[in-house]
């Protein structure tokens, strides 16, 4: 083996390890909910964000508590803090998740002090309750990585990843969220009711699941999570065909009479560092057909827009993975 794939393989795995270590942690905290737990790591390995429908007591703030608790901060600024909880209510303004401008009488200045949003993760509770003045607060936020107030734009974190609930059973008092705001989540997961052995399992290990990991799942650097999305980029292949699969996917989606408005070109431009942080989490430096076939319908499914309102988006583009998922795989025994 020459130099240059050894060094390659090496820093594949040292992702693959960050990787891993998450997923133990969040494993040890969370039962029940692996396919979540790996869902949420690919989003935020891909540098994406996660909108989970869900119901209460479901576990999702032990999960975004989990992942902020699991990370170290390598950059002294005890202004920014590892998890923060925003809960959406119609009253919030954007300025309480944002920050606001303080006016210090003593030197006569204005100072900006940081809002809850400054943190690595960020856990947006009921995010379809609050007004879309606020939701364009954190649209800002979520597309570009910083916040403006008072015409001044300030930075977050190169870390910075959103994990955002609504709870599809309760409407009243709800905002639908902006379609540029769904194109803004990498991922919507519906997290379903836990089978009946995790469900005991989560009552038999209550006591333990309080205590942290054992030494051998350490927490993560921030700069190690920085480093492997990097690495996912040039490491992990995306083949042309893949590539095209892709945009056959979004005609095929575009083109279903139930559809009024298909998935755009960003989503599939997001689509391909998840395909990426998938096949390094399963081992391998290329991406396939499963991973498409397994990350389509978190991918597009809210991204698309319906002509008829009884239809189903998860089975609209699950129909659609048809034809293009077969070309990829012919496409694949011919290389």
């Amino acid at each position: 083996m020459n130099g240059p794939e050894t060094t390659s393989n090496a820093r594949t795995q040292r992702a693959q390890d960050v990787f891993r270590r998450l997923e133990g942690r969040l494993r040890h905290a969370v039962k029940g909910r692996d396919d979540v737990i790996e869902l949420v790591l690919i989003a935020l390995f891909a540098d994406g964000h996660v909108l989970l429908e869900d119901y209460p007591g479901s576990g999702k703030t032990t999960l975004a508590k989990t992942l902020g608790d699991s990370i170290i901060d390598d950059i002294p600024d005890d202004q920014i803090a590892a998890f923060r909880r925003i809960q959406f209510t119609p009253d919030l303004l954007p300025s309480d998740i944002t920050g606001v401008s303080v006016f210090d009488a003593d030197t006569s200045t204005f100072s900006f002090r940081r809002g809850p949003i400054f943190a690595y993760v960020v856990l947006g509770d009921e995010i379809n309750r609050t007004s879309p003045k606020v939701q364009s607060a954190m649209l800002e936020a979520m597309a570009e990585k910083q916040v403006t107030v008072d015409n001044v734009s300030y930075q977050l974190d190169d870390f910075f990843f959103v994990m955002a609930t609504q709870n599809p059973q309760d409407l009243a008092g709800t905002y639908p969220l902006p379609v540029a705001q769904l194109d803004r989540f990498l991922f919507k997961i519906r997290m379903e009711y836990i089978d009946r052995e995790s469900e005991i399992e989560v009552l038999r290990t209550r006591l333990e699941r309080l205590q942290p990991p054992g030494e051998d799942l350490p927490r993560i650097h921030r700069a190690e999570v920085i480093e492997a999305r990097h690495l996912i980029e040039q490491e992990v292949h995306a083949s042309p065909a893949v590539l095209a699969c892709l945009v056959d996917i979004a005609r095929e989606i575009r083109a279903n009479p139930h559809v009024a408005q298909g998935i755009s070109t960003r989503s599939l431009v997001m689509a391909v560092p998840a395909l990426k942080a998938r096949a390094l989490a399963r081992g391998r430096g290329f991406i396939s057909g499963e991973d498409v076939e397994a990350l389509a319908p978190y991918i597009f499914s809210h991204r698309v827009s319906l002509a008829v309102p009884t239809a189903n988006t998860v089975a609209i583009v699950k129909e659609a993975l048809a034809r293009p998922l077969e070309a990829l795989s012919r496409a694949t025994l011919h290389a």
